[in-house]
């Protein structure tokens, strides 16, 4: 399973959206934006701010339900951003 962080990274590659563009939709510097995206451990609030600056959401999603909502999600042909393992076990 690819963590947080390497999700953010494909959500924003997807979108076709550099480091820079992140200060028009969210605020952040694209250095700041390029630290928390390689080592950063983004407090709630900005990790929801980063959210909605890609255009989702944070859901915590219970391990029985994460293989039912991957395969929605990786149904869905515009999601490149998905990780492609499954998870828990």
């Amino acid at each position: 399973m690819i963590n947080l962080l390497q999700q953010i990274k494909r959500r924003r590659l997807a979108l076709k959206l550099k480091q820079n563009d992140m200060l028009m939709r969210i605020g952040i510097s694209r250095q700041q934006y390029q630290r928390l995206e390689a080592k950063g451990n983004p407090r709630l609030d900005t990790l929801e701010l980063i959210a909605k600056g890609l255009n989702s959401d944070v859901m915590l999603i219970p391990k029985e339900k994460l293989n039912a909502v991957l395969a929605v999600l990786e149904s869905d042909g515009n999601n490149t951003s998905l990780p492609h393992k499954q998870c828990c076990g």
